[in-house]
């Protein structure tokens, strides 16, 4: 009976045992690393913790309270409107533009598809110091310096918290030039879909240009399109390496220059180590994430049959 049994648990020729071998290593580190620290993180987020991650004294809400009374946090939210509205339109067409560009290429397609590409696996603190000390280190001798005065402009401090800020075309810049190819290889795979049949439909009828465009390529992307905002909303979210690597020293943060997870750093891992607030901070962002998300599916219609 027990060996008929082991029989059963390990499936035929062994499937279910070799299953079990590669893919529990990976759910034990999800387990362990992933879904133990948030449930853990749910719990630390009702009681006051400070400078401890094994709190007794329950608070209930309050924590929660406290957060959406703290200026600072609503203030952070805010540099999250501020960044999303920059950097979602912007990427958005970016990375459409190239896609479509790359797709029309009539030779070197794979070249250009892996050279947009290869800024992903670049490290987001690289790309942040690589924009601070090389591009826009603000002396006169730096890239972007260098580029204005050939045309007799003054140099820029691109970094200063006390002259216009000029920060956010560097926050900016350096988020476009690590996502867009990712987005890129997306809206590539989108515009492979569209049946060749409708674009020969539409050179018959005399449309070219900006009508192809509208009327068949971005209906085509609809799909496609969706996802990509949607992740692009998720990922502005979570800033922070770019933030607290190009500003934090640069004389501290200027208003609406401090994202949530750059918040939630200070508070949780600051001198005052409260895991309590920052917990809660963290869960009230995850919620806003699944808000917007589910906002977002459902104006564009995510899941519909048709898609």
């Amino acid at each position: 009976m027990s060996s008929s049994l082991a029989t059963r648990l390990r499936g035929r020729h062994d499937r279910n045992l070799w299953f079990a071998i590669f893919v529990g290593p990976f759910v034990l580190g999800l387990l362990v690393f992933v879904y133990i620290p948030i449930v853990w993180s749910v719990v630390l987020s009702f009681f006051d913790a400070h400078n401890t991650v094994t709190p007794t004294n329950f608070v209930g809400l309050g924590n929660y309270l406290d957060m959406l009374r703290d200026e600072a946090f609503r203030s952070s939210l805010i540099t999250f409107v501020v960044f999303a509205a920059f950097i979602v339109p912007t990427t958005f067409v970016l990375s459409l533009g190239l896609a479509l560009l790359v797709n029309r290429a009539r030779f070197a397609k794979t070249f250009f598809r892996s050279v947009f590409f290869l800024p992903t696996a670049c490290s987001y603190v690289v790309a942040a110091l690589i924009w601070k000390l090389s591009i826009f280190n603000g002396v006169r001798f730096g890239l972007a310096n260098t580029v204005l005065g050939w045309f007799g402009i003054e140099p820029v401090a691109w970094l200063s918290v006390t002259q216009p800020p000029w920060y956010w075309l560097v926050i900016v810049t350096a988020r476009m030039w690590l996502q867009a190819g990712f987005y890129l290889i997306l809206f590539l795979a989108g515009l492979q879909r569209i049946a060749p049949a409708l674009y020969e439909a539409a050179a018959i009828d005399g449309a070219t240009g900006w009508r192809v465009l509208r009327y068949i390529t971005l209906p085509q992307l609809r799909a496609t399109s969706t996802a990509v905002l949607l992740l692009l909303l998720i990922n502005a979210f979570q800033a922070f390496d770019e933030f607290y690597n190009l500003l934090s020293s640069a004389g501290g943060y200027p208003p609406y220059a401090r994202p949530p997870l750059v918040y939630l750093y200070y508070a949780a891992l600051g001198q005052g180590q409260d895991f309590g607030h920052g917990s809660a901070g963290a869960v009230i962002l995850t919620l806003l994430i699944a808000i917007v998300a589910l906002a977002h599916g459902r104006l564009v219609g995510l899941g519909r049959r048709d898609d």
